[in-house]
């Protein structure tokens, strides 16, 4: 496992509340600051990545990481401008996208989708109906979004209309991704990642077919020179963003077919159906973890049993 690996799997077990992630010391990682485009940053430390739209009229961050990296995140954004932070969106409710929230929330409103706040208030359980699974603890009342939404909202600060719009059904049911058109940005959250097969979260309300449409509405709406912030990753272009999909798809359609030609999950398994990806398989979800969800997601199972999403 390489140090990037094992700091976002430690960092996002951390989040999730796992205590197998208690030993990690964040107190070593670093906060790389980069430009993106027009006036839009990515901070990236351990976690999610954090964009930031930056001006006169102050600072909007997306996601915050968590908390132990809350006052680096603040340092970082000292670094670019002395200007307050305005407001925060929050991507969806993973800690290591929302961990900061108690922090910042001293200093600005947060936003985010209606189920957000709901999970992040109710906490429960996160992972793909089989082997990835972590116990999600409920957050703090000063972690809790102040500002929801069901559809989409826009903020209008630093000649920007930076519009979070709702995916239903993606990496979990509360997902947001974020335009900044003006500077021709993009932030994906956990929708769109580079370090192989996604998570998605079938016990949070995620699903791949919610993940594909949601990707390919955004391919469909964005210019061609847009610039990509993935929930983990470096900057990308629209035709990585591309690449991904077709992934997401062929991965899917494999595992249809074998389940209308009636196939088990254990014969899959063994048949090595996702071999042909195998680029694709990490530390964190392997060949076997994105077939469980992939075939999870696609017959409503969850270890052979009916999935209740909260």
């Amino acid at each position: 496992m390489n140090r990037v690996t094992s700091i976002l799997l430690a960092g996002l077990l951390l989040a999730l509340g796992a205590a197998a992630a208690q030993d990690e010391d964040f107190s070593k990682v670093q906060m790389k600051v980069t430009k993106v485009a027009g006036n839009v940053y990515m901070l990236e430390g351990a976690g999610g990545n954090i964009g930031a739209s930056v001006g006169d009229d102050g600072i909007v961050i997306v996601d915050d990481q968590y908390a132990p990296l809350a006052e680096k995140i603040q340092a970082a954004l000292k670094g670019i401008t002395d200007k307050p932070v305005r407001f925060i969106i929050n991507t969806h409710y993973h800690g290591d996208h929302t961990g900061g929230n108690a922090y910042f929330q001293k200093q600005a409103p947060i936003i985010a989708h209606d189920n957000v706040r709901k999970r992040l208030e109710s906490g429960g359980a996160a992972g793909n109906g089989s082997s990835v699974h972590m116990d999600v603890k409920p957050a703090a009342k000063e972690a809790l979004p102040i500002i929801t939404f069901d559809h989409d909202v826009t903020v209008h600060l630093n000649g920007e209309d930076i519009r979070a719009l709702f995916f239903p059904a993606g990496h979990t049911d509360g997902d947001s991704i974020i335009f900044f058109p003006k500077s021709n940005v993009v932030h994906m959250g956990d929708d769109f990642v580079t370090y192989g097969f996604p998570f998605i979260d079938v016990d949070s309300g995620g699903s791949i077919n919610g993940m594909i449409d949601g990707v390919e509405k955004v391919i469909a709406q964005v210019p061609p020179d847009v610039k990509i912030i993935p929930g983990h990753g470096p900057v990308s272009s629209v035709d990585d963003v591309r690449t991904y999909l077709t992934m997401l798809k062929a991965t899917r359609d494999v595992v249809a077919k074998s389940l209308a030609e009636g196939k088990t999950l254990d014969q899959m398994k063994q048949a090595k159906l996702l071999d042909p990806w195998k680029k694709y398989s990490g530390d964190f979800i392997n060949e076997d973890a994105f077939l469980e969800t992939l075939y999870n997601s696609l017959t409503g199972q969850k270890n052979g049993k009916f999935i209740k999403h909260n």
